[in-house]
């Protein structure tokens, strides 16, 4: 299974963007799923996962301004993000865990995760 990143781009502080993962081919129905990001020099960040039991987690850093969802009609992962900070610049990934493990999603760790998109840059200017 791909995911492919979609959605980055540049805004000014306070703005919105959403990013989608969009997952080719059959994808389980159980899972964990989630957004990362990551800036030079520094290791992943989990930013929000999704459960497939639903459940959801988030970064301090980004709770009431992310919300990640996903659309189990076509399986696309969804983040949105409000209140944009230019501390949020990074490239963003998503990321799946066939399989629901609920500590792994509680985790917000990378290294559990097997299937990663390509990446796509958040850019957020003061």
């Amino acid at each position: 299974v791909q995911l492919v990143d979609s959605g980055g781009g540049s805004v000014q502080a306070g703005g919105s963007l959403r990013l989608s993962c969009s997952p080719s081919g059959y994808t389980p129905t159980s899972y964990c799923m989630g957004w990362f990001r990551q800036t030079s020099g520094k290791e992943r960040e989990g930013v929000a996962t999704i459960g497939s039991d639903g459940t959801t987690r988030y970064a301090d850093s980004v709770k009431g301004r992310f919300t990640i969802s996903r659309d189990n009609g076509d399986k696309t992962l969804y983040l949105q993000m409000d209140s944009l900070k230019p501390e949020d610049t990074a490239m963003y990934y998503c990321a799946a865990q066939w399989g629901y493990s609920r500590s792994l999603c509680n985790s917000l760790l990378a290294t559990g995760f097997r299937n990663w998109g390509q990446g796509t840059q958040v850019t957020v200017s003061s």
